[in-house]
């Protein structure tokens, strides 16, 4: 018998023939396995009813020294991932204790502005830039100063997704494949403070003309309510020498991931064949090079 099931095994036992509080408590541990790494034995107490003691005796009556101990157990169950996160993190809140409080600080602080991206996913506005995303005839994305690279990468993991992603022309000077482009366009702004002067007037002048507009800002932007469609603000204060955008990031990654269940399997064939014709002309590490025709 291996571990894992020696520890479900024995939990198990407790389901029948344990007090009410065992019983709770074992079909607790057995139902929501996956949530039992960030639980301490007060929250999982709380949780199930009992007392924090409850918990600590019904480990031992299974045969484990305490709560962490049955979670140690039963790490082989659910693979490193979720132990991983929450030890560090604990680890890492007792490490910086001693001294460097404004990095445990910042952790806290990076890690509400995640779960903020994740409730927007959740927002009504979020499904309406989604799905224009996902069917407009043509996706602009635009970034200035140091957002370039965030607007750049976002329109080339997109290119992978569907045709006509274009990553704004910043040499002309006119924005006229934005501006006097066909209707059935959209356009996606990444901008954070100092803001360009370029987003605020390109997101004015495509309003004007009917093109709906998504901002993803930082939480100081006052003037992109009343010029966009959609306007999202991530936090980037971090108790860092500089504001950082890392979290917008992240917004964009999870805004890409959600185009791509709204694109369904429709998108595969281009996935594929886009990954083809990377691996004819650039390739990768430890692939051949497709030959060039001579």
């Amino acid at each position: 018998m291996n571990l894992q099931s020696s520890v479900k095994t024995k939990v198990s036992e407790f389901l029948t023939s344990g007090s009410k509080a065992e019983r709770a408590l074992a079909s607790h541990i057995l139902n929501a396995t996956e949530s039992i790494p960030f639980e301490t034995a007060a929250s999982l107490g709380k949780k199930v009813g009992v007392s924090e003691s409850t918990v600590g005796r019904f480990c031992r009556s299974v045969g484990f020294r305490s709560f962490k101990d049955l979670k140690d157990k039963l790490k082989g169950d659910l693979g490193d991932t979720p132990w991983l996160v929450s030890d560090r993190l604990q680890e890492l809140r007792v490490s910086v204790r001693g001294g460097e409080q404004h990095l445990n600080a910042g952790m806290e602080l990076e890690i509400a502005a995640l779960v903020r991206i994740y409730e927007y996913a959740a927002t009504p506005e979020w499904q309406n830039v989604v799905r224009r995303l996902a069917t407009c005839n043509t996706v602009f994305v635009a970034g200035f100063q140091t957002e370039r690279g965030m607007a750049q990468y976002f329109a080339n993991q997109l290119q992978y997704l569907r045709d006509r992603v274009v990553l704004t022309d910043l040499a002309g000077g006119n924005f006229a494949e934005i501006l006097a482009a066909d209707a059935g366009s959209c356009l996606l702004i990444f901008e954070a403070r100092r803001y360009s002067r370029l987003s605020k007037v390109l997101a004015q002048e495509a309003r004007a003309a009917d093109i709906p507009v998504t901002l993803v800002t930082d939480t100081f932007c006052d003037w992109g309510a009343e010029s966009t469609t959609e306007m999202f603000t991530i936090p980037t204060q971090f108790n860092q020498f500089w504001d950082s955008t890392a979290q917008m990031a992240s917004f964009g990654n999870l805004l890409l991931n959600s185009v791509f269940v709204e694109l369904g399997v429709a998108v595969e064939s281009r996935l594929k064949r886009t990954a083809e014709l990377y691996g004819k002309f650039i390739g990768h590490v430890g692939d051949p090079v497709g030959k060039l025709e001579t």
